[in-house]
């Protein structure tokens, strides 16, 4: 097979859930088990560092293995989903893994794991510590698909865990309330091992707390820590002013990037504990560059100027409400958005949270969950929000363009699939 044809298989023969939603989600670790054994256990060949939480997961990831990399380490990095081509699931620093890769690894197991039927991720999770050991990587970032318990990463045993925060999302798998999701993201607190919590509420710290104390785990609240003094917007990102590192620039610049920031830096505490390498410099570095270190994409990415247009992959409560925060505080003439959701979201959640006082381009991003345009459309007139559907979302930001002025504000999101259709709409992927 082809890549493209591989890659079709793996999406054909076990359905990622950013496709098909629900359908896709298998519970429990016996497929995952199962494979890692056939493989001879890649994961224990590595460090780790393991990632979870209802948001930022991927910003505090990417970030990490940035600095990792600046620090001198052979970077291993899993995240999910993917915005253009699948392999920027699997990176080694911020290379994707590569086409070949992934064409002999399907090939070689396929007749193992098929009589398993193993979910997407399952596959994916496989192939991507398989990739680590082979390229033999110092440490791999490894960031949780969904919940934690019984997500198929939870087979590691790292240096340290990570839970950036918790909000409502997933809820059909996860639970109803905040406390039952932080109890599926707690799954991954194991024995001995420290256990970094970004944001915590009341409700969800004795969670947090309960299953550190079963675990004998040591427990860090970043919010107690105040490793971050201030964090000022500028055009180019965010400057930071820390406890540790002094002030230095951040390239990330959407202001909930704050609240990830003060978790890195409690996270980097515990990894100088652990005798990793790391200087102020590589930290300033990481924070500075990591998108071209990782290739990283969809994060307050500005992506075109006069008028100034940014996109960005917040997709659920907790996402949206610092993107809303920021799009109402944007000084222009119009601002126009662009804006898609999938249909299991809480929809009117997220529209009620949106500014009313812009023009809004509604679509729908190319995946089977997507709300349809004119369906979506109408359900935000119910909250003040007003505009035209498209049934593209290319359609949608040529529209906004052609009607804007050079003094107006473009925002397209609402899901991270329509930042990843946008993406590809304006850089076409390019073959390697």
């Amino acid at each position: 097979m082809t890549y493209d044809e591989t890659v079709e298989y793996l999406f054909n023969c076990a359905p990622p859930f950013q496709q098909v939603g629900g359908a896709a989600y298998k519970e429990g670790l016996a497929n995952t088990i199962a494979i890692d054994n056939h493989l001879g256990n890649p994961h224990r060949k590595f460090r780790t560092i393991h990632v979870a939480g209802t948001n930022g997961k991927g910003s505090s990831s990417h970030t990490l293995a940035a600095i990792l990399q600046e620090a001198g380490y052979k970077v291993g990095l899993y995240t999910s989903p993917h915005l253009i081509d699948f392999r920027e699931r699997i990176r080694v620093n911020g290379t994707p893994a590569s086409k070949q890769f992934v064409i002999d690894f399907v090939e070689r197991e396929r007749a193992f794991f098929e009589p398993l039927s193993p979910s997407f991720f399952e596959l994916t999770t496989a192939m991507a510590f398989t990739y680590f050991a082979q390229q033999e990587v110092d440490v791999a970032i490894i960031e949780v698909g969904l919940g934690g318990r019984l997500d198929c990463t939870n087979i590691i045993a790292p240096d340290i865990c990570i839970i950036t925060n918790i909000s409502l999302d997933h809820t059909q798998f996860l639970g109803n309330t905040e406390a039952k999701i932080a109890a599926e993201k707690a799954g991954i607190i194991k024995s001995g091992i420290p256990v970094i919590i970004g944001e915590a509420t009341p409700e969800t710290r004795k969670v947090f707390t309960s299953k550190a104390e079963k675990e004998g785990a040591p427990i860090i609240f970043a919010q107690d820590k105040k490793a971050l003094l201030a964090a000022t917007p500028t055009q180019h990102g965010i400057r930071y002013t820390t406890a540790d590192y002094g002030i230095f620039q951040g390239e990330l610049g959407g202001e909930y990037q704050a609240n990830n920031t003060n978790t890195i830096l409690t996270a980097l505490r515990e990894l100088l504990k652990k005798e990793y390498r790391i200087t102020a410099d590589n930290i300033h570095k990481g924070f500075a560059n990591v998108c071209n270190l990782t290739g990283l994409m969809g994060r307050w990415q500005k992506i075109g100027d006069n008028p100034c247009t940014v996109c960005d992959a917040g997709h659920n409560i907790g996402g949206i409400k610092y993107v809303a925060q920021q799009l109402a505080r944007q000084e222009c003439d119009t601002l126009r958005i662009v804006f898609g959701m999938v249909s299991d979201k809480d929809i009117s959640a997220v529209l009620a949270m949106m500014p009313a006082n812009a023009t809004y381009y509604f679509t729908q991003a190319s995946i089977k969950r997507a709300m349809p345009a004119d369906e979506l459309r109408l359900k935000a007139a119910e909250y003040n929000l007003h505009g035209n559907s498209y049934p593209t979302v290319g359609a949608a930001l040529q529209a906004a363009q052609e009607e804007a002025s050079h003094n107006d504000f473009i925002f397209i999101g609402g899901s991270c699939f329509v930042v990843a259709d946008l993406l590809s709409f304006i850089a076409p992927h390019k073959e390697e």
